[in-house]
């Protein structure tokens, strides 16, 4: 595979280990409303798919449920208030990032995660300065996995989707970047559960662990 003007990321799953801060804010909301709390091990392969997923898991409910708004507030009050409490970038990710700052090849984000929760994550985890670009969920009309989020942050990097590597652990990124022709490598570490099947998602690579990145720098 050619060598990238720009390396592009997903946040959860990807960049950073945000499981454990995730699964943290779950246990509490079911303790408080006297559930039974869950593994974490049990609440990780969820954690890529947002407040919707991680509800359903807990509470066994769906967006049309009557309860779930006033739990969904309270699930993200909770996780923002506990943001970086245990969450850091995944082992050996600081390499690659350090890499690619020394190389000059541009790296950003692009995630699914509402700014107001991506925002200060990335501050508390000294992030917002380092990386070229932070495209969230409500940054355009549409989400992963349509392409507009992808060339948005291309836009704000003045790099052309093709010269861009796209970096995910959900086969919504995979679609994403595909979609906006940019080169796609999947990253099996991330939050991947027995349903998911990488090898049906058609990426140009996969990656077991963030170090395999160097081979692209």
């Amino acid at each position: 595979m050619q060598l990238f003007s720009a390396i592009l990321f997903d946040l959860d799953g990807t960049l950073v280990d945000t499981a454990p801060d995730l699964a943290f804010a779950l246990n509490t909301l079911l303790k408080q409303e006297n559930h039974q709390t869950l593994p974490y091990n049990d609440i990780r392969p969820v954690a890529s798919h947002g407040s919707a997923g991680l509800l359903a898991l807990g509470f066994g409910i769906t967006t049309d449920h009557p309860d779930y708004a006033s739990l969904q507030q309270r699930f993200l009050q909770i996780y923002q208030q506990n943001i970086a409490r245990e969450t850091r970038l995944f082992e050996g990710m600081e390499v690659v990032i350090t890499a690619l700052e020394q190389a000059n090849i541009t790296w950003g984000i692009v995630t699914n995660k509402p700014a107001f929760l991506t925002e200060p994550l990335l501050d508390a985890l000294n992030l917002t300065q380092r990386t070229a670009c932070i495209v969230s969920a409500d940054t355009t009309p549409f989400s992963k996995p349509h392409p507009a989020p992808m060339l948005h942050a291309c836009k704000l990097i003045k790099i052309q989707p093709e010269q861009c590597l796209y970096i995910g652990d959900a086969e919504r990124d995979i679609k994403a970047g595909k979609n906006a022709n940019m080169r796609t490598v999947a990253a099996l570490y991330g939050y991947l559960s027995d349903q998911d099947h990488p090898e049906d998602w058609h990426a140009d690579a996969s990656i077991n662990h963030p170090r395999d990145i160097l081979q692209w720098i």
